[in-house]
């Protein structure tokens, strides 16, 4: 019997936390229930950041942040997402497709319609909300115009073709890049997309070479620096 005492009061122990953090799980769920309008926060480098009213499902709420530069949508981040293996496993798709399509116009992940659904129906209302923030904006076309920029990189010749890119920037924010020169060959063409989908998340020219089109990327680099620091 002594011996059983530590062992029960471990078990009990070990229950602790299990119930404190439900009432947490709980006041969430609480709060989504709660009708809120869609709310959205200018930054200061010309970014929109959208927070969308919550909806509910049959397997959880899901909820979005969704961060736009100008139109273009640069982050999503679910707030909110039913706590299920396929919903984790549908999340990263349906954020990857958003940043492709740049519109809720995205596949239904496979095992997780109800949460896709309710992502896309959440984002088409941050897209919806943005687009009367910008319209709202264009009546300052003097302030829209200082917050973003246009600039060329320094041409790069490299052994295998000339390779330029030009950057726009919002506030400090890249929010596009568009290559101006670039090598005629496979490997090139392959790797830009990736070029630029790294410069999008490293917000720099500090991004990875891409295996195969070396030569490319290093002109690439040395374009986009010369284009951020031309910005100053």
């Amino acid at each position: 019997m002594k011996r059983a005492i530590p062992v029960v009061v471990l078990s009990i122990a070990g229950l602790v936390p299990v119930w404190l953090y439900q009432p947490s799980a709980g006041t969430s769920t609480a709060q989504a229930t709660t009708p809120a309008p869609t709310t959205s926060s200018a930054g200061t480098s010309g970014t929109n950041v959208v927070t969308t009213t919550t909806i509910d499902t049959e397997k959880g709420p899901v909820q979005l942040q969704v961060t736009f530069a100008g139109t273009k949508i640069t982050a999503v981040k679910l707030l909110q997402q039913p706590d299920h293996p396929q919903t984790e496993a549908a999340v990263p798709k349906l954020v990857a497709e958003t940043l492709q399509a740049q519109s809720a116009d995205i596949d239904t992940v496979s095992g997780a319609t109800i949460t896709s659904e309710a992502y896309k129906k959440s984002l088409q209302a941050a897209i919806d909300d943005n687009a009367k923030t910008a319209s709202a904006a264009s009546s300052s076309p003097s302030a829209s115009a200082q917050s973003s920029r246009t600039v060329d990189g320094t041409a790069v010749d490299t052994e295998k073709g000339t390779v330029q890119v030009q950057v726009t920037f919002e506030g400090d924010e890249i929010s596009a890049v568009r290559m101006l020169q670039q090598p005629n060959h496979p490997q090139t063409t392959a790797a830009v997309p990736k070029l630029v989908a790294e410069t999008f998340q490293a917000q720099s020219a500090d991004i990875d070479t891409v295996s195969g089109a070396t030569i490319t990327s290093d002109g690439y680099k040395e374009s986009l620096q010369a284009a951020i620091d031309a910005k100053g």
